[in-house]
């Protein structure tokens, strides 16, 4: 089968940096579905495998973290799938990725396609939506209010894959302010069309920009991206006995800041639940299940903002070069091979 792979780790300017390979055709056993792929969105943590990541045993390394696709084949053990499904998933980081004609997964950690969307507007949802899903109603708990500014939510990066489903899933789902950060004037009306009630900018400080426009010191702040840079503003502009989630990889936390408003830090990580097999993997298939909902009723749109064809190693590096220019809005997907 057509699979896009690579050997070592190399920048995404190296042709070797990304190849098609040829692969056998998986076969499912246990809980596994086998997905025919149609489409596959590129993540950021795509490109921070490919960095570091390098082949065993001599065989390739296989990304691909968002897939939608036909159920192709069952292992004897599934019981919420059968051949011919659509669904759509985000896979699982320990296991080989979704940049391939066939694709084995967990039927737990797999919802049904939106029946409103495409293949490749579907394919942009599963990783972020769980992300965000899972750092809203998991981690940061909003609907558990903090004593201060229960009612605004401050999203950092809300332009980027994860706050783009982040700021919708928040508006549909409670009744908060939502205030999202974005730096273009591109970006600004991206997330105002999503749904951002308030939009600051996060190349300048943030905490004063709150002050100017009247609003309460946010109880629950999501930062996606560039977290070490905002660390010291976040302190400065959550509420006292706030919640604060990152994301993202900055090389030092240092948590002290948080100290004297009493605030709690919390990580998401998706993979988690399908890297540890925990008792409540099923979560998953149940949110991407919500998420298909309000899809289809009209309450969500997909993130899906650039579409390139067909799903190959030349359009791969493409996009995973996009991706490291950190100036990407939304999703970009791969379809077709």
């Amino acid at each position: 089968m057509r699979t896009i792979g690579y050997y070592e780790p190399r920048p995404i300017s190296d042709a070797a940096s990304l190849v098609d390979i040829d692969l056998p055709r998986p076969v499912a056993t246990g809980r596994d579905l086998l997905v025919e792929i149609k489409a596959v969105a590129v993540n950021p943590v795509d490109t921070k495998v490919r960095r570091s990541r390098s082949a065993q045993d001599g065989q390739p390394v296989v990304l691909g973290y968002d897939a939608a696709g036909v159920v192709a084949e069952v292992g004897p053990d599934v019981t919420g799938y059968s051949v011919g499904d659509e669904v759509y998933y985000a896979g699982d980081i320990t296991r080989a990725g979704t940049n391939a004609e066939f694709h084995l997964v967990d039927e737990r950690i797999v919802g049904r396609k939106p029946k409103t969307l495409s293949f490749p507007e579907a394919a942009a949802l599963p990783l972020t939506a769980i992300t965000a899903y899972e750092a809203l109603f998991d981690r940061l708990k909003v609907k558990e209010p903090v004593p201060s500014g229960a009612g605004t939510l401050l999203i950092i990066g809300g332009s980027g894959g994860v706050g783009s489903i982040a700021i919708q899933l928040a508006r549909q789902l409670t009744e908060m302010t939502v205030i999202a950060t974005a730096s273009r004037p591109d970006s600004q009306a991206w997330v105002k069309e999503l749904g951002a009630h308030h939009v600051l900018d996060h190349s300048r400080p943030m905490a004063a920009q709150l002050q100017e426009l009247g609003l309460e010191a946010p109880g629950y702040v999501f930062s996606t991206t560039h977290t070490g840079e905002h660390l010291e503003d976040i302190a400065s502009l959550i509420a006292p006995q706030g919640r604060f989630l990152l994301i993202d990889d900055p090389e030092t936390v240092s948590i002290a800041p948080f100290k004297l408003k009493a605030v709690s830090i919390h990580w998401e990580m998706m993979f988690t639940r399908s890297m540890y097999q925990t008792p409540d993997i099923d979560e998953q298939r149940r949110l991407l299940s919500e998420v298909a909902d309000l899809v289809d009723a009209g309450r969500i749109k997909t993130t899906l903002t650039e579409v390139i064809e067909p799903i190959n190693a030349t359009n791969l590096r493409s996009a995973h070069a996009k991706i490291e220019s950190n100036k990407t809005i939304g999703k970009i997907v791969l379809a077709g091979f």
